[in-house]
């Protein structure tokens, strides 16, 4: 049992790999629509040495970067204001179900007539699509909270509400908006090809331009770089998470 869980996930990965490279070579596809992966890695060759690969990375990070911190920290914000306080949670209700529905695409005109084809348009793309996760996921962990905490802080003298914030309501509710926050990581890359496919310079960007011209091999190179970035970004998120929840082993 032990050997098979090691053993099966490489050969599960050998196999698809494969089947992928038969595809094309039978004739099954056109090449040219689906590369087989034997030619990925020249091509990803040819687009290091060219300096594009590095550059359209470096591109993308920093939209996405802007953008999750943005969206998240406004997330966040809302959503802890409207957990604590069902008066707000009113206010803004209807807001909320009419903005709530709209794609994040939807925005792209907007953020084109409003920021032009820019790196912050891009940004508020990006925002957009991050804010709505880690909004609903921080209202719910603050509505979660067990009132017997928010009681027995009042039974110490903690009434006011940024002393119920700093002293139970955040510290129980951490858990629950780093997931929503975790979640909204991988949507922030999903995003970012949105963001980019309308002229701003990027791995979306760049993975259009391939497209256009059948470089499909190209595409495929694009579209692993930006899983390498999501894992290696989803692993560094995990190892915080875990420190910033120490206190709960």
């Amino acid at each position: 049992m032990q050997l098979s869980k090691y053993l099966l996930p490489p050969v599960g990965l050998a196999a698809f790999l494969l089947l992928w490279e038969a595809v094309p070579r039978l004739g099954i596809v056109n090449p040219a629509f689906l590369p087989p992966p034997s030619v990925i890695p020249a091509a990803f060759m040819r687009e290091v040495s060219s300096g594009i690969w590095a550059s359209a990375i470096a591109s993308s990070l920093g939209h996405y970067a802007i953008g999750l911190v943005v969206g998240a920290a406004l997330g966040v914000a809302l959503g802890v204001l409207t957990g604590m306080y069902r008066g707000a949670e009113h206010f803004s209700a209807w807001i909320v179900r009419v903005l709530r529905p709209v794609p994040g695409l939807a925005w792209v005109p907007f953020a084109i007539i409003w920021f032009g084809v820019a790196p912050s348009a891009a940004v508020f793309i990006i925002a957009v699509g991050v804010f709505w996760i880690v909004y609903f996921a921080a209202h719910g962990a603050v509505r979660a909270v067990d009132r017997d905490l928010i009681e027995l802080a009042d039974a110490f003298g903690f009434r006011s509400g940024p002393q119920r914030l700093v002293k139970v309501l955040l510290p129980a509710a951490t858990p629950g908006i780093l997931v929503g926050v975790r979640t909204a990581l991988g949507q922030a890359w999903m995003a970012v090809v949105a963001a980019e496919i309308f002229g701003v310079f990027g791995l979306g960007q760049r993975m259009m331009q391939a497209s256009s011209l059948l470089a499909t091999d190209i595409v495929v190179v694009y579209m692993l770089t930006m899983a390498g970035l999501y894992g290696l970004v989803d692993s560094a998120f995990v190892a915080l998470q875990g420190w910033l929840l120490r206190w709960r082993a």
